[in-house]
């Protein structure tokens, strides 16, 4: 069974940067991985994807601020986040896309960003 562990949250001011890193537990090479955020009191959303060649997909709201990459030998998916701003607070998750199975989830990892 595949699992994802999220690291990289933080608490950060506004304009500051940080890097998510996931760690898969499982081959993640052939499968699309993805990162979602969830803020307090919203529905979970799509931040961003990442094919298995490494071609990328961004929400508008985090186009040209972060950017997803991957290491499909080492098994890691990292988001950066630059210009962080307070409505970018919230948990973000790991994704991975298991097409029929769906969409496999980690636990997460907390991102503050204060103004």
């Amino acid at each position: 069974q595949m699992q994802l562990v999220e690291s990289g949250g933080d608490f950060v001011q506004a304009g500051g940067s940080l890097r998510l890193s996931c760690r898969a537990f499982g081959d993640i090479s052939s499968l699309p991985m993805a990162w979602y955020r969830q803020a307090p009191g919203t529905q979970r959303e799509l931040v961003a994807t990442i094919t298995s060649t490494s071609s990328a997909y961004y929400a508008d709201f985090v186009k040209g601020r972060f950017t997803i990459s991957r290491d499909n030998y080492s098994r890691m998916v990292y988001l950066q986040m630059n210009s962080l701003k307070p409505e970018d607070t919230g948990v973000y998750y790991c994704a991975a896309d298991r097409d029929h199975y769906g969409l496999l989830f980690g636990r997460g990892t907390q991102v503050t960003v204060s103004s």
